[in-house]
């Protein structure tokens, strides 16, 4: 195992955050915040330890999945875990484990907090947990492969571990290329989200912020009520773009290139486009009585419908109290999720449909025996390797959330909080129903189930096997193993001059 560019990479990952961390100073010396101060700190002590791990660059720059695995692994506990420094220094958030808890969840894009004022934050640290979610949505380490100087076609292993969906490829040949198309999308379409906010007269640090969350697919707000205080005009424009977050970024290569009969030929994104339409509109007849109209019921039900299947989080209305049958339908949506090459979460619309093919292609084997039969997506058959990932995939998260659930059910809260809080967390949304609901929040839980839910909330975005990978046996027989030959080299050479 090449350890050299697993440290080496850690080393960048913190330097990265350390960067980062200075930009909530500025918004600190503007509103003249005392809390940019503990920012500062925060930032000095995580560049100093990512200057300290990455000084000596590594002589071998080649690495593998397994590699890639580990580095992304530990990277995203890493950010998570200096994430959460600016809150206990500056008090806001003093327990560790719920400072961890709320970096965690907005570097994952999942949006649940323990927080039950989040209007006491300072500007500051309002600015930082939503930017984390801005951070986290494309993922930091293809952001470091679009700048940081890393050779080699092993490159591609970084981006298969950190990004989603049952298959990564490159747009084109190569990776850095790659990696700099999808954060000119990124970027661009939060630039037109932004402007469009401020035209709809909402002030600038609320347009900023909630585009980050918008944008990650996060949902942390910087009001008590999320986005219900704002214009039905700013609603919608949520709506749409939470939308397009929520589509594989793939689409709007096609488009650039001007081949737009090919990104909406893309079997994903037509299926995505139905399964959200005939949600909002079944939702939207169910709660209907308790609207004020047919516009009033459709924009509640689009906006929960997407910003539930885009693993959002944010709202506008306390769903927990609709119908059984919507509510229903919102807990099968938290599953399905997004596109894969989104920012989105969830088990991800692609898998559904070639768990669905493939389940048709079995049924008929029994009617036709002899037939030999294929599953296909955008008219191309499926690898054999990829529909055997997708089963090993839904095996795994199957085993891991009734785990979960396990675990915190020892906590004594009833079924309902307890399936929605861990299918909230794996699945990288936020807000479940009951005690976890739109209008509560996750401060509910002890320490341990805390940790727990924080697990959780790793293995959705990392999409289970790299940091699964951590825990395997045969990984620190490795590791103790070249210790053991490294120890014993160096005796060699100072026994033999």
């Amino acid at each position: 195992m090449n350890g050299s560019i697993i440290r080496y990479i850690l080393g960048k990952v913190m330097q990265m955050e350390g960067a980062l961390l200075l930009l909530p100073v500025f918004v600190s010396m503007y509103y003249n915040e005392p809390e940019g101060i503990s920012y500062v700190i925060a930032a000095g002590c995580t560049v100093v330890l990512g200057t300290l791990l990455s000084v000596k660059p590594p002589s071998d720059t080649v690495f593998y999945l397994k590699e890639g695995c580990i580095a992304t692994a530990l990277s995203w506990m890493l950010l998570s875990f200096f994430g959460a420094f600016p809150f206990i220094l500056t008090e806001e958030i003093p327990n560790f484990t719920d400072a961890v808890f709320e970096s965690a969840s907005g570097f994952t894009t999942t949006g649940a907090s323990i927080l039950s004022d989040v209007e006491m934050l300072s500007h500051t640290s309002l600015f930082w947990r939503s930017f984390t979610h801005w951070i986290g949505g494309m993922g930091v380490l293809v952001f470091l492969l679009a700048v940081i100087p890393l050779t080699g076609g092993s490159n591609i292993n970084l981006m298969r571990a950190e990004s989603t969906g049952p298959a990564v490829g490159k747009l084109v040949p190569r990776i850095k290329t790659t990696a700099r198309i999808l954060y000119i999308i990124y970027f661009g379409l939060s630039f037109i989200e932004f402007i469009l906010l401020i035209i709809c007269r909402m002030p600038v640090f609320d347009a900023i912020t909630l585009t980050f969350g918008t944008a990650g697919t996060g949902g942390f707000g910087v009001l008590n009520s999320s986005i219900a205080s704002y214009s039905v005009a700013c609603q919608w424009i949520f709506i749409i773009f939470m939308f397009l977050f929520g589509v594989n970024f793939n689409a709007f290569y096609f488009i650039l290139l001007r081949r737009v009969k090919e990104a909406f030929a893309m079997e994903e994104v037509r299926a995505y486009f139905t399964i959200a339409f005939t949600a909002t509109v079944v939702i939207a007849i169910n709660i209907y009585r308790s609207c004020s109209g047919v516009f009033d019921a459709v924009t509640k039900s689009a906006f929960q419908v997407v910003s539930v299947m885009t693993t959002t989080g944010y709202s506008t209305v306390d769903f927990d109290l609709w119908p059984t049958f919507s509510k229903t339908v919102l807990v099968l949506l938290m599953f399905i999720g997004a596109c894969a090459g989104s920012t989105g979460g969830g088990i991800k619309v692609s898998r559904i449909l070639i768990l669905f093919k493939t389940g048709l292609k079995e049924l008929a084997s029994f009617l036709y025996p002899r037939s030999v039969r294929k599953v296909n997506m955008d008219h191309k058959p499926v690898d054999h390797d990829v529909i055997r990932s997708t089963n090993v995939y839904m095996v795994t998260f199957i085993l891991m959330f009734v785990s979960s659930m396990l675990l915190v059910s020892l906590s004594g809260y009833d079924l309902i909080t307890t399936f929605t809080a861990v299918a909230a967390t794996i699945n990288n949304i936020g807000p479940g129903f009951a005690e976890v609901g739109p209008t509560q929040n996750f401060s509910i839980f002890n320490g341990p189930t805390t940790w727990v839910l924080i697990f959780d909330m790793l293995l959705g975005r990392l999409e289970m096997f790299p940091l699964l990978i951590l825990f395997h046996p045969e990984l620190w027989k490795e590791v103790i193993d070249q210790r053991k030959k490294k120890i014993y080299t160096d005796f060699r050479k100072k026994r033999i001059p």
